[in-house]
C-alpha cells in the first residue's frame, strides 16, 4: 500500500480525526491546569492543531497570556521571519498548521533583574506530562525546540554551537522523531546574529526547510 493510495489516504484521514478529538480534549484539560502556584498566568495554547511538526519554546512571556497565543511578541516576529525566509511559510500558515507547545505553558513572571524568570525544576516536571501527552497524541515527525531550555528536554546542550545546525533522532513518550533545534530568537541574546551563530542558525533553518514534514506542510493534498 503506497502512501498516496486511496486506502492509505482513508486510513490517514481516520487517524487524523481520532487525533483531533484527543487533542481537543487535551488542550481543554491543559487550559484548566493550575499545578504551579508561582506561575503568573494561566496556560497559553496555540490551539489543537493536529500536525506532524511541533515547535516547543521555553515558556510564555508577559504578552502571550494577554494575546492568548505563543510567540506573540518580539521573539515571535523573528521566529516567523525565519520561517518565511527559509521555509516559505508565513505566520498565519505556521499557526494554522504547526502545533505550538512549551516546556512550561504559563508565564513564570520576572526575576529580580527584571528579565523573564526561567521555570524552576519542579515547574518543568509538573508540565512535562502535558508535553508527553502531546507527543503521544500527535506522534510528530519533527520537533523544533527553540532555546536552550527546550533543547535540553530532548538532547544534551553544553554549547549552542555543538547542536545548532544539526539534526538528531530522539525518542520520548514511546515515540521516535527528528529534532532540529533553533536558538532563542529573542533580543536578549545576540548569538543568532553574529558568527558562528548566524551561520549555524541558517544551517538549522535549511535543515528544517528540507525536512519531509515541512515539505508536506505546503502540499495541497494534505
Amino acid at each position: 500500500m503506497t502512501r498516496n493510495s486511496p486506502k492509505a489516504q482513508y486510513l490517514g484521514a481516520m487517524a487524523k480525526l481520532n487525533s483531533q478529538e484527543l487533542l481537543d480534549q487535551h488542550v481543554a484539560a491543559l487550559l484548566r491546569c493550575r499545578r504551579c502556584a508561582r506561575m503568573k498566568s494561566t496556560p497559553v495554547s496555540g490551539g489543537a492543531i493536529v500536525s506532524d511538526i511541533m515547535i516547543i519554546g521555553q515558556a510564555p512571556g508577559p504578552r502571550e497570556p494577554v494575546l492568548q497565543r505563543p510567540f506573540a511578541h518580539t521573539a515571535g516576529k523573528t521566529l516567523f521571519r525565519w520561517f518565511e525566509e527559509f521555509c516559505a511559510i508565513n505566520e498565519a500558515t505556521a499557526r494554522a498548521k504547526i502545533y505550538f507547545a512549551a516546556v512550561c505553558q504559563c508565564f513564570p513572571g520576572k526575576n529580580s533583574s527584571g528579565t523573564d524568570r526561567v521555570p524552576a525544576p519542579d515547574e518543568i516536571r509538573n508540565c512535562s506530562s502535558w508535553m508527553d501527552d502531546e507527543i503521544q497524541i500527535l506522534q510528530p515527525r519533527l520537533i523544533i525546540p527553540v532555546g536552550r531550555l527546550a533543547m535540553t528536554q530532548f538532547i544534551a546542550c553544553k554549547k549552542l554551537q555543538e547542536v545548532i545546525g544539526r539534526k538528531f533522532r530522539v525518542a520520548r513518550a514511546g515515540h521516535r522523531f527528528d529534532v532540529i533545534p533553533l536558538p532563542h530568537p529573542s533580543g536578549a541574546s545576540p548569538w543568532h546574529k553574529i558568527s558562528p551563530g548566524k551561520e549555524l542558525t541558517q544551517c538549522a533553518l535549511k535543515l528544517i526547510a528540507h525536512h519531509p514534514a515541512v515539505a508536506a506542510l505546503c502540499d495541497p493534498r494534505q
